[in-house]
């Protein structure tokens, strides 16, 4: 089975220490990282497949990325904005070029924003 990016991660039953799982009743409304060798997946809310990490079997895992990744997907999941490369939590945000009128921009973005180029709009990030 290939697992792409927006698919609904598969239920299944798993034997654990605290019993039988269903995995979709287990996981609920809840963020889950789920690790799998060698298909690594975490699915959001919704289920859906949203990250796909694949290592080698003799390299170790980033979990500080894992991490940085969950927080960008629950940040723009929340807002209607797009995080750079190597961002952090708290650090500026980017304004999707999907959002263009000058009043939804101000509505949305009331701490402003500066415009490097014009398809590269930075504001501050929105509070969680």
């Amino acid at each position: 089975m290939t697992l792409r990016l927006g698919d609904t991660a598969p239920d299944f039953e798993q034997d654990s220490t605290i019993g039988t799982l269903r995995f979709h009743d287990w996981a609920g409304d809840s963020w889950v990282v789920l690790f799998s060798h060698p298909a690594d997946f975490t699915p959001d809310p919704h289920k859906k497949v949203r990250l796909t990490i694949t290592y080698p079997m003799s390299t170790g895992r980033n979990f500080d990325e894992v991490l940085r990744v969950i927080d960008a997907l629950q940040l723009t999941d929340g807002y209607s904005v797009a995080t750079p490369g190597n961002w952090r939590d708290g650090d500026d945000v980017i304004i999707p070029l999907t959002i263009q009128d000058p009043e939804v921009i101000k509505q949305k973005f009331p701490k402003a924003y500066s415009a490097a180029r014009p398809y590269l709009r930075v504001t501050p990030q929105p509070n969680k």
